[in-house]
């Protein structure tokens, strides 16, 4: 994706009525551009996470007609709930996706304060990154007192609002605009429904810690400094608050945490710290629950760490890998965990296709599709399936070597191994798409007016550039498919023995793309311009074959010589 993309995460202080919630999130999907990714009321919260994805500007546009709309429908007056709030669009953080820094989405988060302001008559405060005073930066310090607090807190000078007319709206309360980092929204299961046990735990874990008291860490008197200051003693888990509740819905209590940074603390160790710090206090963690998303990057972590616990090889699909993390943390726990649903990569991936990928054929209908009179697929896409293809077979070999009896202290060497050639194939998928859409940028093209001469220059570059991609697709197929050859050869020398046929089927695969690719590579090259930079790339494209080509044989060597040897 080339164009900048932010998360908005709005939290609306209604958990409860679905037909308050729908009201709300249907104008965030009356926003072109603007992508409802999730809703997930909570009703002992009564409180609903969404969560959007789409340009700045969509967003933007997308939060403030839901703002408008929350300001119609809930009052504040009336609302009660576990979750600390202090508005109907309690809180509004905006979240860099892709191709945006930090900054930039400061400046739209100061927008959108302005926007719901002059607009919406909105008052509210800016949080984390895009807060313009330092003591705003804590959430929690802009939200103490919560809703009931505000009519005498807007009075102070030192906490006149940010944006909007700065008096008290009973019905709507006050709005926290925020720039942060991804937040994972996290609670972990206990098998008790005593909130003063899960607060316990909570406070053993959060960075913030608990007040230090005389006596019982609960009720016993606050110790102070010489000061007068109250003393904390700080959790053991950085950038994770988290505070102890009880959900009725489920009859459990929940350790809540916003895991703050996951690159400091990911779920799974906030989870296993959890479990350690239940297990002191005699109470068990029976599973945990995901609010709102979480990256792909963070699923395959856990289900990594996991899988190295059970010494197993880490180089399986993203499935088996996501498959292990849910089981492992006990995802669903308390019901069903989505990967579709609540991966961020896959719930904008499954909302944004405007067609089905090739990928997602089955062999069946991809073969036939190519066989259509359609020009694409064409061999560049079968070339990247035949890469593909060979790399998993000598994924698949490293993983059964990994898995073997006998082999146990092997599985880490085997491991890496099978990492390799599933990072190979995983490409080699992606580039299948890629190769055919390189091709219908060509045709895109050629369909540019050309009437004068600067709709005439425009659409030769355009050519160009789509040329030189087309030819840059392929040529990257070539070189995914000769490094999976390494782990074929690898494979056939030292693994599996039973799956030595399997090694060489993959070589022969991997060769056949390279050689494919090259073909693809080959036929565009008459229509590049710049012939140094054509000739370039057919001298190093000429040169991974011929080492395809050497490894193939030396790879078919070590496999007959070990058919021969079983025989």
């Amino acid at each position: 994706m080339s164009d900048q993309l932010i998360e908005c995460v709005p939290n609306f202080s209604e958990g409860r009525d679905p037909a308050i919630i729908k009201q709300i999130t249907d104008e965030i999907v009356s926003v072109e551009g603007a992508t409802l990714l999730d809703v997930d009321p909570g009703k002992a919260t009564n409180r609903t996470v969404v969560t959007l994805v789409g340009p700045p500007e969509a967003v933007l546009e997308a939060a403030v007609r839901a703002a408008r709309k929350a300001k119609e429908l809930i009052d504040m007056s009336k609302h009660s709930g576990e979750h600390p709030r202090f508005g109907a669009m309690d809180v509004c953080p905006l979240v860099p996706v892709a191709n945006i820094s930090m900054d930039e989405t400061v400046t739209w988060a100061h927008k959108l304060g302005q926007r719901l302001g002059d607009e919406v008559g909105i008052s509210g405060y800016f949080y984390e990154y895009a807060a313009t005073k330092e003591e705003r930066r804590n959430l929690a310090t802009c939200r103490a007192g919560e809703y009931e607090a505000l009519p005498e807190r807007l009075q102070q000078p030192e906490w006149k609002t940010d944006f909007g007319p700065g008096t008290f709206d009973a019905k709507y309360g006050v709005t926290a605009v925020g720039a942060r980092d991804f937040l994972v929204a996290y609670n972990v299961n206990l098998n008790t429904t005593s909130t003063r046990r899960a607060n316990a735990i909570a406070f053993d874990v959060r960075e913030k810690g608990r007040q230090k008291r005389a006596g019982d860490e609960l009720t016993g008197p606050i110790v102070k400094d010489d000061h007068g200051n109250p003393v904390w003693i700080p959790g053991s888990l950085k950038c994770v608050k988290g505070i102890g509740w009880f959900i009725e819905e489920y009859g459990v209590a929940q350790i809540s945490m916003n895991l703050t940074n996951i690159s400091v603390t990911s779920v799974h160790v906030a989870f296993e710290e959890c479990k350690k710090k239940a297990e002191e206090r005699g109470v068990r963690v029976t599973g945990s629950e995901l609010v709102g998303l979480i990256p792909l990057s963070a699923m395959l972590d856990a289900g990594k760490y996991y899988l190295r616990l059970q010494q197993r090889s880490l180089g399986v699909s993203d499935d088996e890998i996501i498959k292990i993390a849910v089981k492992s943390m006990g995802l669903d726990d308390l019901y069903p965990f989505k990967p579709e649903e609540k991966i961020i990569e896959y719930a904008i991936a499954a909302r944004q296709s405007q067609q089905k990928r090739l990928v997602d054929m089955t062999v069946k209908g991809f073969v036939h599709e190519t066989a259509s009179e359609s020009k694409a697929p064409g061999g560049g896409s079968i070339s990247s399936a035949m890469g593909a293809m060979g790399a998993a077979l000598g994924t698949m070999v490293a993983n059964l070597s990994s898995h073997k009896r006998g082999w146990d202290e092997r599985w880490e060497e085997f491991s890496a191994w099978a990492e390799k050639g599933k990072a190979c194939h995983d490409e080699l998928l992606k580039l299948i798409d890629n190769d055919t859409d390189a091709f219908n940028s060509i045709m895109d093209a050629f369909r540019l007016p050309a009437g004068s001469d600067a709709e005439r220059a425009a659409k030769n570059q355009a050519i160009q550039d789509a040329t030189k991609n087309a030819i840059m697709v392929p040529f990257r197929v070539m070189e995914v498919s000769l490094a999976s050859m390494d782990v074929a050869k690898a494979m056939a020398e030292i693994g599996n023995p039973n799956s030595v046929s399997d090694a060489g089927v993959g070589a022969i695969a991997a060769r056949s793309a390279v050689m494919g690719a090259y073909l693809n590579v080959r036929i565009n090259a008459s229509g590049v311009e710049d012939k140094a930079w054509m000739d370039d790339i057919l001298k190093r494209g000429e040169a991974i074959q011929d080492q395809a080509l050497a490894l193939e044989h030396e790879i078919l060597e070590t496999v007959d010589k070990k058919l021969a040897e079983a025989d």
